[in-house]
C-alpha cells in the first residue's frame, strides 16, 4: 500500500474512534457491521458506497478485509 493510502486509512480510523468506534476499524467496515442495528449506520453505509462508486459493495468488502486481516502486513496476517 502506498503511504498516502495508509495516511487516509489512519485518518478514517481516527474519525471512527472519535465517534465511539474501535481504533483499528474504518468507518466503512463499521457501517457494514452496524447496518442492521441502527438506521443511521444503514444510511451511512449507503452514503459511503455511493462515495466509492468505483468500488462495488465498498463497505461489505471493507468488512471482509478486516475479517481476513488484509489490512495487516503479510507477515502478520496468519498470526493468532
Amino acid at each position: 500500500m502506498k503511504r498516502g493510502e495508509q495516511i487516509l486509512i489512519a485518518f478514517d480510523q481516527f474519525i471512527n474512534s472519535c465517534c465511539g468506534g474501535w481504533a483499528d476499524e474504518t468507518l466503512s467496515c463499521r457501517a457494514w457491521r452496524e447496518r442492521e442495528k441502527k438506521k443511521r449506520w444503514k444510511i451511512m453505509r449507503h452514503v459511503i458506497d455511493v462515495l466509492f462508486f468505483w468500488q462495488k459493495n465498498h463497505c461489505r468488502k471493507a468488512y471482509e478485509s478486516e475479517l481476513n486481516r488484509r489490512h495487516l502486513p503479510p507477515e502478520l496476517r496468519g498470526y493468532k
